[in-house]
């Protein structure tokens, strides 16, 4: 039975996820972790307990306590350069640690795409110690600030002129604080502000050859002043000719940082100068989206593992999944309406991830959702639809205090 070595900083839905789709395509699954000590232990030859912010010495400790493990595969971004370090140590095919560094550091990435002639906007990088005024009047307005490392959405502010530029700064550099980064992490990029359309390929590449898995359409715009994501639908309801564009703007950037094994999460805008492409992380789409692509994680396992990765399972149906958005800081109690969201056509699942007492935060500090309404249904617009409607009998109750408890 061929044995994958799984890197991922938590344990929750997606994690186990992949050990049952690694229990189904009959594969053994090993997980290489931060958070051993909160786990239960449902892969049998124990975890790998790890330190995540000692990439070198975990990794050297992965690869000393792996054992016979036949691939490697990650989940998250973290997770992903430390799978890349471990897979060169035991000579396993993986993309090379220094091209998942680089795709997980915005002014890196950005650095690659400019050279390898794709389109990009300008941009500098602010250092800890630049006062944020100075910085403000070399900016290109519109733009759009944001930490180097952070994931998602996180930290990621538009501003359109120098008293929005300077808030921005303040509160994004207010959020490295808390992160204990080290300074060159403590950066802040600033871009040109991208018009158009956003959309993510999702990919996995073979041995340096990309192949597209979906194409999702993200109908809500993106134009700031923070950027929350909500809705993704695939398949795209692009014409052929715009969606060869997004396949090959995702292929070119994963060649241009030099990805060559392994899953591809590419996120890009189209507008009438073309694909630009934000960002292409060397990992899976994260968290419980994963499930708008059912056979996902079996097919990125037994491509890690050296088998035919096959296919995943739309069955010709439109997949959608809603990031259910917080909406307010506060301390989440409850929320109401759940049957009558599963009751909506076209709706397979809603998942509540908030847990009572939780502090919620929403963006730009916040990197959490409420949950995910997930959708299957005859067209994209029908898929898209239906997330909408179940979000609508949806009732969030959030405190701005604390609850009193009797």
């Amino acid at each position: 039975m061929p044995k994958i070595l799984l890197f991922a900083a938590t344990t929750g839905y997606q994690t186990r996820s992949f050990a049952q789709a690694a229990e189904r395509a009959g594969l053994a699954l090993r997980l290489a972790t931060d958070r051993c000590h909160v786990m239960d232990d449902p892969w049998g030859d124990g975890a790998i307990a790890l330190r995540f912010d000692d990439a070198e010495v975990s990794a050297q400790h992965a690869a000393e306590q792996a054992g016979n493990v036949d691939g490697i595969a990650a989940v998250g971004d973290r997770p992903a350069y430390l799978a890349a370090l471990t897979a060169a140590r035991l000579g396993l095919p993986f993309h090379p640690p220094d091209a998942v560094r680089t795709a997980s550091n915005k002014f890196l990435a950005r650095e690659c795409f400019r050279k390898a002639g794709m389109p990009a906007p300008r941009f500098f990088r602010i250092p800890p110690d630049e006062h944020a005024q100075e910085a403000a009047a070399r900016a290109p307005y519109p733009c759009v600030l944001k930490p180097l490392t952070l994931s998602g959405s996180c930290g990621v502010i538009r501003a359109d002129n120098s008293a929005e530029f300077t808030a921005a700064c303040a509160r994004i550099r207010a959020l490295l604080a808390d992160e204990h980064t080290s300074e060159q992490q403590r950066f802040v990029q600033v871009e040109d502000f991208i018009p158009g359309r956003e959309f993510a390929v999702e990919g996995i590449v073979s041995r340096g050859r990309f192949h597209p898995l979906a194409i999702f359409d993200k109908p809500d715009p993106l134009d700031g002043p923070f950027f929350e994501e909500t809705i993704y639908v695939t398949p795209s309801r692009e014409p052929a000719q715009v969606q060869e564009a997004l396949i090959a703007a995702a292929a070119r950037a994963a060649a241009a940082l030099g990805l060559t094994h392994g899953p591809v999460h590419a996120e890009m805008r189209l507008n009438g100068h073309g694909v630009w492409v934000l960002e292409a992380a060397p990992r899976p789409i994260g968290g419980l989206c994963a499930r708008s692509l059912p056979g996902l994680e079996a097919l990125i396992l037994r491509h890690a593992a050296g088998l035919e990765p096959g296919e995943l399972h739309l069955n010709g149906e439109a997949s959608g999944v809603m990031m259910i958005p917080i909406p307010r800081e506060g301390v989440y109690v409850d929320a109401r309406g759940i049957e009558n969201a599963l009751a909506t056509d076209g709706i397979v699942d809603a998942v509540i991830t908030a847990r009572p007492g939780q502090h919620l935060l929403p963006l730009p500090e916040g990197r959490s959702y409420l949950g995910f309404l997930f959708s299957r249904a005859a067209t994209p617009s029908a898929a898209e639809e239906a997330l909408r409607q179940a979000h609508r009998r949806l009732d969030f109750d959030i405190q701005t205090a604390l609850p009193v408890i009797p």
